[in-house]
């Protein structure tokens, strides 16, 4: 039976109403955490258009959501993926930046994604397993990519230790690390993209960024969910490499 317009969503309207909404049961040995993890995995529009779209998972459509607004992934882009397991990010740019070659007199990009952990290959990207916090990291990526980049993005996240506050500071750590990253490695001009958890603690991380780049964004794309405290940094601009020792992470 198909949903009314405007109605609620997982439900029908009229006489015999009834939950649509796909409800798991608690199965013997399994915690009631991964219970409701999964319930929401089922009942989740994003998912179920990922799996359509063929797309590696929903956050997919976060860089897709981020792009629509601030028009980075254009074609012929260079475009960095930190972490980018398990490549739904790189799929998306690789669509975006005509890295295949596929949009006829459009230039050619180049995505290349990097992670600690091996990622299964994505047709037209170019996947690398690195630890990008490794001394050296920042030169063999510019010589992955043939050059300086136009995009650095990461989804990256630290692994969850159960506490709130911990788990922001961990994450604005990571953000911290990949912006020194970017610095790098960006042309001046170019853009950087982060996810950070809403905490307090990043005012240092984005008063950095408000000096290497000439806009600073702070954005929740649709597709993130709304009890998530996740938002998504949009640095675009890049006012060039600073000085050594001068408005570095850390």
């Amino acid at each position: 039976m198909t949903k009314a317009p405007g109605s609620r969503a997982g439900k029908t309207s009229g006489r015999g109403q009834r939950d649509l909404r796909v409800r798991v049961k608690t199965a013997k040995g399994r915690k009631l955490s991964s219970t409701l993890w999964l319930e929401r995995q089922l009942n989740d529009p994003y998912v179920a258009r990922a799996r359509r779209e063929g797309y590696r998972g929903r956050a997919a459509f976060k860089i897709l959501e981020l792009d629509d607004k601030y028009r980075f992934l254009v074609p012929g882009a260079r475009v960095v993926d930190l972490g980018c397991a398990p490549g739904g990010w790189c799929q998306v740019a690789v669509e975006r930046v005509n890295a295949l070659g596929e949009k006829s007199g459009k230039a050619v990009g180049k995505v290349l994604g990097v992670d600690l952990q091996p990622v299964d290959p994505i047709s037209g990207a170019e996947i690398h397993q690195l630890d990008f916090l490794s001394e050296g990291a920042d030169e063999q990526v510019k010589q992955w990519l043939g050059g300086p980049a136009d995009v650095v993005m990461s989804d990256m996240a630290a692994a969850s230790s159960g506490h709130k506050g911990t788990d922001h500071l961990r994450i604005v750590a990571l953000v911290e690390a990949a912006a020194a990253l970017a610095f790098d490695v960006l042309e001046p001009g170019g853009t950087f993209v982060a996810k950070v958890l809403a905490g307090g603690a990043e005012t240092d991380m984005q008063a950095l960024l408000k000096r290497n780049f000439t806009k600073v964004a702070n954005v929740k794309p649709p597709a993130s969910r709304s009890d998530s405290s996740e938002k998504f940094v949009v640095a675009t601009g890049f006012r060039g490499r600073p000085e050594k020792g001068d408005d570095q992470p850390g």
